[in-house]
């Protein structure tokens, strides 16, 4: 599947529901590989504002972003009308703080970007296929929100508002859901309970009735409703009753409609598309951006497992130990690799078999035996020795020498009976001597300790 722009240039103009505040919007194609970003071009310097999870700054009510001293808010519902129609490349450039809440759905914008037209570009979208379960869990509210592996994406949203007017209700959406019809035009609601406290706030200047959904759980007398709508700056609310006081439902579960736009949109914040099943009891927006974080610690640890070795101890290696000794000076019990399963030009790949009989466990730790961080370092020094000797004739006249380590991390124990694989990647060319790696130890799925090594070839002459 191919990414995607717009065709051409779309202005939407509208209010902040937040700031009140009137705003112009325009959207601008992008090219391959530039992503979401929002421009401020009311502001000195016009500063950009990625549409990134990492720039989130607040998220009270709506979800807001900020780059430096620039911020932008409300994105959720552009946001999720971009994930809808998969449009990974625009530039929303805006002349205000927030992003205008049009009729409170995010039908104004998909009409736009329809209204624009819609463009494939040549490079492919880049998915986040999720390996491994991600839970968020909120046990003071009770909001869960689960992602599970799955082949393409599905979500189910599930709300309780412990309210006798809304009840429970429940929303599924996969690909073969039209975003369009079934999720754009799904508004934002608010219980009529709430509004004075978030008028009190400051949270809702820009708010009508034509904007958000009103529910009330227990009727109101009209007076006390006329005199809030004044607090509130309208004529009206509504008239005085339990349920939807000030419009019709587009459908009997739009609020848990409303939700899942949300969380759509929320959750493209992590730039990418998630192939996942997304499974979400009681979302809102503090509690989706906090699950797309974990997504996204999830996505660049998966990104750091993507070049993993494969290592199948049937097929016959490229160096045994034998091999290794007639090119380093290492011997027992300081030789630290057993074998060699790869070797290029760039990398190498080592193989070390942890067993109990190691000596360093006899005092590392009696009782606790774990395997001593530069020990691991030292392993990585005698793998990428290989890969350092294997650019020279004679290998076995030549040595490598330390002369710098960076960067060091260890992340996990390694202990008896652990098999690690030691990855060692030229960061680049060797010249004169010089030889500059990045060093990655694995065992299984994690990855156990990295540093950058810096090494001389030396002739033994």
């Amino acid at each position: 599947m191919k990414q995607k722009t717009i065709k051409q240039e779309v202005t939407i103009k509208g209010t902040g529901l937040h700031t009140g505040a009137s705003v112009n919007m325009t959207m601008q194609p992008a090219a391959d590989n530039h992503g979401i970003k929002f421009q401020r071009t009311d502001l000195e310097g016009q500063p950009f504002i990625a549409a990134d999870v990492g720039k989130v700054s607040s998220t009270l009510r709506s979800t807001n972003l900020t780059q430096g001293k620039a911020s932008i808010s409300t994105v959720e519902h552009i946001m999720s009308a971009l994930a809808g129609l998969h449009i990974d490349n625009v530039l929303i450039q805006i002349d205000g703080p927030e992003v205008p809440i049009l009729d409170g759905s995010a039908t104004g914008f998909v009409d736009a970007i329809l209204a624009a037209g819609v463009e494939e570009q040549k490079e492919d979208r880049d998915f986040f296929t999720l390996d491994d379960p991600v839970v968020y869990k909120d046990e003071a509210t009770g909001t869960e929100i689960m992602a599970l592996p799955a082949d393409d994406f599905e979500t189910i949203v599930m709300i309780d508002f412990n309210s006798p007017v809304l009840g429970q209700q429940y929303m599924d959406f996969d690909e073969s859901t039209d975003y369009v019809s079934e999720i754009s035009s799904c508004r934002t609601f608010v219980f009529l309970h709430e509004l004075e406290a978030l008028a009190g706030k400051d949270l809702i200047k820009g708010g009508s009735l034509d904007n958000a959904v009103i529910i009330a759980n227990e009727a109101m007398p009209q007076k006390d409703l006329d005199e809030l709508a004044q607090k509130l700056g309208h004529d009206t609310i509504g008239k005085s009753g339990k349920g939807v006081i000030n419009t019709n439902l587009r459908f009997e579960n739009e609020p848990a409609r409303h939700k899942l736009l949300d969380l759509l949109g929320d959750m493209y914040l992590l730039g990418k598309p998630v192939k996942a099943k997304i499974v979400a009891t009681k979302p809102g927006h503090k509690a989706n951006m906090e699950f797309t974080k974990l997504l996204k610690e999830q996505y660049l640890h998966q990104r750091k497992l993507k070049n993993k070795p494969k290592y199948n101890p049937d097929t016959p290696p490229i160096l045994t130990t034998v091999d290794i000794m007639k090119r380093l000076p290492h011997r027992s019990p300081f030789l630290l690799i057993d074998k060699i399963i790869e070797l290029s030009s760039e990398h190498v790949v080592g193989v070390k078999s942890v067993t109990f009989n190691e000596p360093f466990f006899q005092g590392h730790f009696p009782g606790n035996p774990i395997m001593p961080g530069v020990l691991q370092i030292e392993a990585m020094a005698q793998t990428g020795g290989i890969l350092a000797l294997a650019s020279v004739e004679d290998e076995g006249n030549w040595d490598t020498y330390f002369l710098k380590i960076e960067n060091a991390k260890f992340k996990h124990f390694v202990v008896p009976g652990d098999t690690i694989l030691f990855k060692m990647e030229l960061l680049a060319p060797i010249r004169r001597g010089i030889c500059q790696m990045r060093g990655t130890a694995y065992v299984g799925n994690k990855i156990v300790s990295e540093a950058d090594l810096t090494a001389q070839i030396v002739n033994r002459g």
